[in-house]
């Protein structure tokens, strides 16, 4: 292989994680907004709501995905190998967002088509996007430290985007459509759109492709996927990636229920009425006059706040003690806070936010390393087969997010289903204000819980690292 200098510069490391940034504003509102705008905004019932998500989530995560990667190991032009397709797909997946999130006027049949067509169209530009744009932190540098560095730059913007759907986007949906959801979730993706494309494009044309296979590197695509299935530690990232977003789709789409139909109101407000005369007095006021998704708004402020101090340790706990062991340690313990929510009733508001703040704060540790062990298991298929393919291998996050995401999200409505829940409804009954509480506790604990266990079985510790990076580096110099 044909090597330079493997150091960015942070022009380069900004350039690259505003990509996630623009991916992000997608997937954040698909992860916390879709089974809610299905069921509460666009008028779908639950079960089908449940079922369009889930059959094409599991169709383009196990169908696009795959696919995608193979062909994207393949591309080989001028401006690289997986660049391009960031510049080829950032004006339609723009475009493709704010169709599914559009409220057209069908008879109800209508609506389940032109929902389950645009859902799919979404996700299969969001494939073709996305999983070059992984794909080329594999690439981008061999270093291991700079890797690191790079999922923490990333990482940040991921959070930003978070910070932004989780905390102000009910309040301006809210505001921009003057009380009508549909026009103003519309709008909001309009403007969301247009911002994600320019970000895609600078992503494009600040970074560089470093790791180039070498010319004689021939493989088929039976080859590629026999290096997968024998590759151990691709399997369990695809397990663990998949059970992680589970668990995010879960509790994220979950949260907006939980405090419309479980938190009570009185406490909310009592409770956040200080903090909202503070930030008006500082010129923020962009949580509207309901005290529902005011406190919502605020309550994912602080996970995502703390998240952020999270990420920020990330990359020296992971040069010192390894990814693997890093990661393992703070799932574990981000978990418990999770399940604590079980405990607390509704009028527990301090209590609320404070589980939320520690559950962020510690799960926010483990979020760059899950894509940087990632882009280790393409190095360790390479140092075992000498071969590299880089898409393939990362398609095992693709194939996770997005299996994950639309289990979870499918889950949420299902179960809500299951506990009685009505949509659009005044008030719920309380098997169905127990199931909001479900789904942001206990449910969503077991998959976390699940890829604790799977991580004893990974097998790149420190050691292993080193060991890869090292030889490597040997080979590519010669």
């Amino acid at each position: 292989m044909t090597t330079i200098s493997q150091k960015l510069s942070v022009k380069e490391k900004v350039g690259y994680a505003l990509g996630d940034l623009a991916a992000n504003l997608v997937f954040q509102t698909l992860m916390t907004y879709l089974a809610y705008f299905y069921t509460d905004i666009y008028g779908l019932e639950s079960n089908h709501a449940s079922a369009i998500i889930l059959t094409v989530g599991l169709v383009a995560a196990f169908g696009f995905n795959p696919i995608i990667g193979a062909i994207a190991d393949r591309t080989n032009t001028k401006i690289g190998k997986f660049r391009p397709w960031i510049l080829w797909t950032a004006i339609p997946l723009g475009v493709t967002a704010i169709l599914a999130f559009t409220t057209p006027d069908f008879e109800y049949k209508g609506k389940v088509i032109y929902a389950v067509i645009t859902y799919t169209l979404l996700l299969l530009l969001y494939s073709a996007n996305n999983l070059p744009y992984s794909a080329l932190s594999g690439v981008i540098t061999g270093d291991m430290g700079e890797r690191n560095s790079i999922s923490s730059y990333r990482f940040v913007a991921v959070m930003f985007a978070q910070f932004f759907v989780q905390v102000f986007m009910l309040p301006i949906i809210e505001t921009a459509g003057g009380g009508d959801k549909a026009v103003g979730i519309e709008l909001v993706m309009t403007w969301l759109a247009v911002i994600g494309t320019v970000m895609l494009l600078i992503t494009f044309f600040t970074t560089k492709e470093r790791i180039i296979p070498k010319p004689e590197q021939k493989s088929s695509l039976k080859e590629d996927l026999g290096d997968l299935f024998k590759n151990k530690p691709w399997v369990i990232m695809l397990v663990l990636t998949t059970l992680v977003f589970v668990t995010l789709a879960m509790k994220g789409g979950s949260y907006v229920y939980y405090f419309n139909n479980f938190v009570d109101e009185k406490e909310l407000t009592s409770f956040i009425s200080p903090i909202l005369d503070f930030l008006s007095s500082i010129g923020i006021n962009f949580f509207g006059e309901n005290p529902v998704s005011a406190g919502f708004g605020l309550f994912n402020a602080g996970g995502i706040i703390f998240m952020m101090v999270g990420i920020g340790l990330s990359k020296k706990l992971a040069d010192k003690y390894g990814k693997r062991d890093v990661f393992k340690t703070f799932l574990f313990i981000s978990t418990l806070f999770i399940i604590f929510f079980y405990f607390l009733s509704p009028e527990s508001i301090g209590l609320i936010f404070l589980s939320q703040i520690l559950h962020g704060f510690f799960y926010g540790i483990t979020i760059p390393i899950l894509w940087a062990m990632i882009a280790d298991v393409a190095d360790y298929s390479e140092w075992k087969n000498n071969r590299r393919a880089t898409a393939i291998i990362f398609s095992a996050m693709m194939v996770g997010l997005k299996g994950g995401l639309s289990i979870g999200s499918a889950l949420v409505a299902w179960i809500l289903g299951l506990y009685n829940y009505v949509p659009k409804a005044d008030s719920q009954v309380e098997s169905a204000i127990h199931g909001t509480k479900m789904l942001i506790s206990i449910f969503p604990a077991i998959p976390f819980l699940i890829g604790v266990g799977l991580l004893f079985f990974y097998e790149i510790d420190k050691k292993m690292e080193l060991k890869i990076e090292k030889e490597l580096n040997e080979r590519r110099t010669a």
